[in-house]
């Protein structure tokens, strides 16, 4: 199987559209993923971005959020070959300035305050609770694979998360609770002349909305609890439900959401580590990250 399709699958996407001959330009491009600029030889141009699975089914969730009135690209046409996914779609031109964390709260109203969609995944209480559980299984077979083998505090932490991790997930449902975007970042936001549109769709799902808000300013820096609070304070005087300020499991708002944001994050790292990615080359990266994701959980979920 060829390793990266992406020519051929913008091949058949041009013979969808009925267009010939292109230039391909490099936006961002990694190892899963890449999205280009294709200008047309009629001068006109679109969005073309491919995708392996898991992130194979962006094309349904921006079609779906499209139809639900989110403001989203326009997709035009998309099609899957050997495993991964082509989406020709709208180019909206460059960005006019940073998304800023007012309309980071502004577009989080809007995308929770959308009708859910059954098509999506859920993340309910039951689930989100099963995270640590799930990374555990990761771990072991990370470690059947003869990898991740010093890593008995990774594995004590997360199952002392595991033990508590059903009493602490208990306001899972609490509103918000619907479309989460799970990518939602300033990156994700695009600032046009038209207005604004929210990208990179690719593993939306239902679930706890505090999650996006907790995702915003990154998980690269320490957290910062009360900035969170002033961006949830902020959220809910841009229309949001005050229940995004309420406690939860006898935490605070912001705790429960920073914490349950990076156990989400961990399970996610830990999956891309024995599935996706599964490149023993990088484990040392995600090991770190995963260690450092660990001492927050276990911290802000009062472990």
């Amino acid at each position: 199987m060829n390793p990266n399709p992406s020519a051929e699958l913008l091949d058949s996407l041009l013979t969808l559209t009925g267009q010939t001959s292109v230039v391909r330009s490099e936006v961002r491009v990694w190892s899963m993923s890449g999205v280009e600029r294709v200008t047309f030889t009629d001068g006109t141009a679109a969005v073309f971005k491919y995708a392996k699975r898991p992130f194979d089914s962006e094309d349904q969730a921006l079609r779906l959020a499209h139809t639900l009135g989110v403001p989203v690209p326009e997709v035009h046409v998309s099609a899957v070959q050997d495993g991964w996914l082509g989406i020709l779609m709208e180019d909206l031109g460059p960005s006019v300035r940073e998304a800023d964390d007012l309309d980071g709260v502004a577009a989080a109203v809007v995308l929770h305050n959308t009708r859910t969609a059954p098509a999506l995944p859920v993340l309910d209480q039951e689930r989100l609770a099963a995270l640590p559980a799930r990374a555990l299984d990761h771990l072991t077979r990370l470690r059947k694979a003869e990898r991740w083998q010093d890593t008995g505090d990774v594995e004590d932490t997360l199952g002392r998360i595991a033990r508590a991790a059903e009493a602490r997930s208990a306001g899972s449902t609490l509103e918000p609770f619907g479309w989460v975007h799970s990518e939602f970042h300033p990156t994700s936001l695009h600032i046009g002349e038209h207005g604004w549109r929210l990208l990179d769709f690719a593993r939306a799902f239902t679930g706890p909305g505090l999650l996006d808000l907790a995702s915003w300013h990154g998980t690269t820096e320490p957290v910062h609890p009360l900035r969170l609070r002033v961006l949830l304070e902020q959220y809910v005087t841009a229309g949001g439900t005050p229940d995004a300020l309420a406690p939860r499991a006898g935490l605070t708002a912001e705790n429960w959401a920073l914490g349950w944001h990076r156990m989400w994050a961990v399970e996610w790292f830990m999956e891309q580590a024995i599935v996706w990615i599964n490149d023993p080359a990088s484990d040392p990266a995600y090991i770190n990250a995963v260690r450092r994701h660990l001492t927050d959980v276990a911290h802000l979920l009062e472990i």
